[in-house]
């Protein structure tokens, strides 16, 4: 008996494109790790990486990486009936220059709500020094089930 093809989840689809995706390879951004309202991000430093003081990493480039980690976390686990809305705000907080052949963004999932949800993320260098802090709040409509 032939399985059963289940369509493909919304979650599912963002991470099998996210690699291919053309800005998050421009950018050298790719999925490294996901688990249950965790995932990590890792970004490969190049020559074409934007850059600023003291040739670290953007910090707009940071801000990125902030984003689309929370972005991940939040696809990493999706509440039956939940469906994406965006980024309501993101903060980030700077606490060195980022430098290194590589950047890791680390986000956790800290509260589901129903319209919200809350994620901490941190990015650390290949030495594993904190580099910057950030917070996303994610926006999420419900749909009946």
């Amino acid at each position: 008996m032939a399985e059963e093809m289940m369509p493909m989840s919304g979650s599912d689809a963002f991470f099998e494109g996210f690699n291919d995706n053309p800005f998050h390879q421009y950018m050298g951004l790719t999925v490294a790790d996901v688990s249950p309202d965790a995932a990590r991000l890792r970004l490969t430093v190049t020559d074409t990486t934007p850059t600023g003081i003291g040739g670290s990493v953007n910090g707009g480039v940071l801000a990125t990486m902030v984003d689309m980690a929370a972005v991940a976390a939040v696809f990493s686990k999706m509440l039956p009936g939940s469906q994406p809305a965006g980024t309501a705000d993101l903060s980030i907080t700077y606490l060195r220059q980022a430098h290194g052949a590589w950047l890791d963004a680390k986000a956790l999932v800290i509260k589901r709500g129903r319209q919200l949800t809350t994620i901490e993320v941190s990015i650390s260098n290949d030495e594993g020094r904190l580099c910057c802090k950030g917070q996303v709040l994610y926006a999420m409509h419900t749909t009946p089930q």
